[in-house]
């Protein structure tokens, strides 16, 4: 079983799976880690704001995405700090974040087919107001987080439209919250996760 977090930069969503590493460990974790993208993407200049850069960009992710799948689904109960869902909403949205409308369907159609065989069991969409995840992001030394204005204003509208309301997307709200509380309140979800969905140690 997959399961996946979701929401904007700074919600918390890596602090809460770490607090599942330490609390839960019969759940694995898998972290989005994406040096090796970024440093691929630097050797060959590529520019996601130039149209064919950007497909040979997302096919990078995507390919990386469907690996990272392959990986988790070894364990009984696996929890990804984004997972293929964020991988192909950002490829289908991008462009509309930025006021371009590029054909990505069609060009990108055999690397979105094989991310969406990698959809996770269930997602839990971590949410909170702006004005609280600004507030996050300042008190976040660890990461530059250069691109937080344009997610957070362009990107949250339509991540929200696309994920919440779906049938397997549960929402938690984080406002006021601690921390611990959210960690809490995400391992709580994870377990009745494992009791609805016969997952097993």
């Amino acid at each position: 079983m997959i399961l996946s977090l979701q929401g904007c930069m700074a919600v918390g969503k890596t602090t809460a799976v770490r607090y599942i590493q330490e609390n839960a460990p019969y759940i694995n974790i898998s972290y989005e880690i994406n040096s090796d993208i970024v440093e691929e993407v630097k050797r060959r200049n590529l520019d996601k704001n130039i149209y064919e850069d950007y497909l040979e960009i997302q096919k990078l992710w995507l390919e990386k995405e469907v690996g990272r799948y392959e990986k988790a689904k070894k364990y009984p109960c696996s929890i990804m700090d984004f997972g293929a869902e964020e991988i192909e909403f950002y490829t289908l949205n991008y462009p509309q974040s930025i006021g371009v409308d590029w054909e990505i369907k069609n060009a990108l159609k055999s690397e979105l087919d094989a991310i969406r065989k990698c959809m996770p069991t269930r997602i839990l969409f971590l949410d909170a107001s702006d004005e609280v995840l600004r507030r996050h992001k300042e008190n976040d030394n660890t990461r530059s987080r250069n691109f937080f204005e344009h997610h957070l204003q362009n990107m949250m509208p339509l991540k929200r439209k696309w994920f919440i309301g779906r049938e397997n997307v549960d929402v938690l709200m984080v406002d006021d919250l601690s921390a611990d509380e959210v960690g809490a309140k995400v391992k709580e979800w994870c377990d009745d996760c494992i009791k609805k969905y016969g997952a097993t140690n």
